[in-house]
């Protein structure tokens, strides 16, 4: 009898799971990815905590960009792969207008111009372009057999070329370079070959004198400089990087504790909610929660390096495989940028940093990974 009731009872659980898991493919969200990013949110308000200074106000802020990007990512998630490929051209049309009307009608703020002023609120194109260059790129490519052909290639160089040349003059060279990689991790996943890569990093290593001499701004010079030998100015231009390497090594093995920070709290670290985040995470958590971190994000992206494998068109692969490896650069060039291992171009890190704008992004190319996903798997039922 006991046998009997324990045997109902594992029945009735393995029938709420499923209608769970129902109910989650229904609204189109792939339940490992879900549960990776609550837990980076998670973590991300935790800290924020810390860094804002106990300021419940602007956790409140976070929560509400938090909010309203898992809404943005459950409404992305309900467009079939499909239909995005469909809407591709007009999406990167409109971002191009959109950044060409950022040079001429642009606001400026902190020497840069990058905003569009809607009226109701601002809005930077630059953003719309990291979902829509990729997406454009794979709907090119995806349109002919791959490994794609010369003709072809330097078309889909082209696309990936000139939204980045636009956004580089507003000056934006972090964003310019994310989206780059998004458009060339497309190019690579299409099969590109070894010949060809080699030929343009060595093309790119030639040209290097007229990028710093030409393309690159003072400050943004100044940067790499520091970058290789931030002593040089210790209470300048390097006086974020050697504070942030500090209180990363501060942290030790098990960390100071929350709110025990003294680097952040004693405020020695600038911009400690927003670039410089991680180092505020690594200084109270040690290096068990920094490794807790990694694993959170390396569990996402595996997961997004799943879908794109078991995605059933070019298209949705290509997609696929190139938001995820984004996402990827996002995390390493922040965490390498405050490790001191990687110049400072003002990358956040995903879903800790304190912001709005990149934090919707990042979640409206989640919902691109779980539309990818769940239509596979309805498809396939």
């Amino acid at each position: 009898m006991n046998w009997q009731n324990s045997s109902a009872m594992n029945f009735r659980e393995e029938n709420r799971l499923s209608s769970g898991r129902r109910l989650l493919y229904r609204f189109h969200i792939d339940l490992p990815l879900w549960i990776g990013i609550i837990l980076l949110s998670a973590m991300g308000m935790v800290v924020l905590y810390s860094a804002g200074d106990k300021s419940i106000d602007l956790l409140n802020r976070q929560f509400v960009r938090l909010f309203i990007a898992f809404i943005v990512m459950i409404a992305v998630a309900q467009i079939k792969p499909s239909t995005l490929k469909h809407w591709a051209p007009w999406m990167f049309g409109v971002g191009i207008l959109m950044l060409v009307a950022v040079l001429v009608l642009g606001e400026v703020g902190k020497g840069a111009q990058r905003w569009l002023n809607l009226g109701i609120f601002r809005f930077q194109p630059s953003e719309l372009m990291k979902i829509a260059v990729p997406i454009m790129t794979a709907w090119y490519l995806a349109e002919a057999p791959l490994p794609p052909r010369r003709g072809r290639l330097i078309m889909a160089t082209i696309i990936v070329i000139v939204p980045t040349l636009l956004i580089a003059k507003q000056p934006d060279l972090g964003t310019s370079l994310l989206i780059a990689s998004s458009g060339i991790f497309v190019l690579l996943l299409a099969g590109l070959g070894w010949k060809i890569i080699f030929t343009v990093i060595g093309l790119m290593t030639a040209s290097a004198p007229i990028f710093w001499n030409y393309l690159l701004h003072d400050y943004q010079r100044q940067r790499i400089l520091t970058f290789l030998n931030p002593e040089t100015d210790p209470l300048g231009s390097g006086y974020h990087i050697i504070q942030s390497t500090i209180a990363i090594g501060s942290g030790g093995l098990y960390g100071k504790g929350w709110l025990n920070g003294t680097q952040s709290h004693l405020d020695f670290l600038p911009e400690r909610s927003t670039d410089f985040v991680f180092a505020v995470f690594s200084e109270e958590f040690g290096f068990l929660g920094t490794l807790l971190l990694l694993a959170v994000y390396i569990a996402i992206i595996s997961r997004g390096i799943i879908i794109a494998v078991n995605a059933q068109d070019t298209f949705s692969r290509l997609v696929a495989g190139s938001l995820t490896l984004t996402f990827f650069v996002y995390v390493f060039v922040n965490i390498g940028m405050v490790s001191g291992i990687l110049p400072v171009v003002g990358l956040p890190l995903p879903l800790i940093s304190y912001g709005g704008t990149s934090m919707v992004t990042i979640m409206a190319a989640f919902g691109i990974l779980m539309s990818i996903q769940t239509n596979r798997k309805l498809v396939g039922a």
